[in-house]
């Protein structure tokens, strides 16, 4: 039996890898709902609230440029006891913050973690799991991260509820770091059960990915000024959403502790929808996945924008929550799903690392081009251009998408 194909024990990883995600996840998610009721309490309008809630993406695209360097170095279980730490830090600035400078630089920390953590996460998965089980493996990675996405919202609502302070929220997440940290010092290294070879083939491969960065996008640039500057549109829209719903929440007067169900609520439909989106990618094509998700965000936050002023507002806000949630849904994994499609196979990872940089810049840059509108001229205006960019990045994407990948699943055009 080869390497390869060698026997996998879930064990192995399911304590040391999949809890500490849960955890960690659960802390970040909990607190995105509240961001704004805090930069509020500071004294801070829509504008700079939508500001500092998007700190939290900027932080993930700045994370994404030394972490695999730093991975590389100190190995990945040091890499993510050193993000919980720094998650910490973020999390202490944000409950000692006394203007909302410093509220967004804690939110800004809390971003980088994240990305070093989610990557450090990815790579030990990538380098220690089989070839034959690593799509399932990664596949519950991810259903861990949204399980902790999911259950953050309400740990978060229940503790606004039992002491009417969202500084609790970030405590909760100041403990999931000590939590999380806990468990990589305690539970057995897992790497060293599922180790087949040197150590240095997985930093061979995070060096690469870094070193080949700018020239990568130099090479690729056809492809990542077309597919990935569509993608990089879709996953701007789902930050978006991230961002401005808690933002709309506090505009229109719900409650925190509303908002965090409302948003607990969606996710729960969002998670739900976690495998079908990859059955119909697999069963019917990445169009068919790509279409229904950055169309319904995109009517969905043109819808929202229209809404502001109705006497049913709070309806709406129900009701196209969880439309956001449904479209985000059906498009899970497809982004990841494109990138593999497109990576030379024999060489994936120079190519993951530039269309990953591209995406991030998505998802960092249209959030901040929200702000910057809202602050300009009003909220709803900020989310109907970013309704009306989906539209165009459809466009795109429905154009340059077959051109690049095969119209069966999982093969790349040629």
């Amino acid at each position: 039996m080869s390497a390869e194909q060698s026997p996998f024990r879930w064990r192995t990883v399911a304590a040391a890898v999949f809890a500490p995600t849960i955890v960690f996840a659960m802390g970040q998610y909990a607190l995105v709902p509240i961001i704004p009721a805090l930069a509020s309490g500071l004294g801070a309008d829509l504008g700079v609230a939508a500001l500092i809630a998007s700190m939290l993406v900027v932080g993930q695209l700045l994370g994404d440029i030394p972490s695999g360097a730093i991975i590389a170095r100190i190995g990945e279980r040091r890499s993510m006891l050193a993000a919980a730490g720094l998650a910490l830090v973020g999390a202490l600035l944000t409950l000692v913050a006394p203007h909302p400078a410093v509220l967004g630089a804690g939110v800004l920390l809390i971003g980088i973690a994240g990305a070093a953590f989610g990557l450090a996460r990815h790579a030990f998965m990538t380098t220690y799991v089989p070839v034959h089980v690593r799509a399932r493996a990664l596949s519950t990675l991810g259903g861990a991260n949204r399980l902790g996405a999911l259950v953050g919202p309400f740990a978060g609502a229940a503790l606004l509820t039992a002491t009417g302070e969202p500084a609790s929220v970030v405590a909760l997440l100041a403990t999931c770091c000590f939590v999380a940290a806990g468990l990589l010092l305690v539970l057995r290294d897992p790497a060293a059960a599922l180790s087949r070879g040197p150590r240095t083939r997985g930093e061979a491969e995070i060096g690469t990915e870094t070193a080949s960065l700018v020239r990568t996008l130099a090479e690729k640039r056809g492809v990542l000024l077309t597919v990935g500057a569509g993608s990089a549109i879709l996953s701007g829209l789902r930050q978006v959403r991230q961002v401005v719903l808690p933002v709309w929440a506090v505009s229109i007067g719900i409650d925190a502790p509303t908002t965090s169900v409302i948003i607990g609520v969606a996710g729960i439909v969002d998670f739900s929808l976690f495998f079908l989106g990859g059955w119909i990618m697999d069963r019917f094509g990445r169009m068919w996945a790509i279409l229904p998700c950055i169309l319904g965000l995109s009517f969905g936050l043109l819808a929202l924008s229209l809404t502001h002023e109705f006497d049913a507002r709070f309806g709406w806000f129900v009701g196209l929550a969880a439309m956001l949630a449904v479209a985000n849904g059906v498009g899970s994994g497809i982004l990841m799903t494109l990138a593999a499609d497109l990576a030379d196979r024999r060489n994936p990872a120079p190519f993951l690392g530039a269309y990953r940089f591209t995406v991030d810049l998505g998802g960092a840059g249209i959030p901040m081009l929200v702000t910057a509108l809202t602050a300009a001229v009003a909220l709803p205006f900020g989310i109907a251009a970013a309704g009306v960019l989906g539209l165009g990045g459809a466009v795109l994407l429905g154009v340059t998408v077959p051109r690049h990948v095969s119209s069966r699943p999982g093969e790349g055009a040629a």
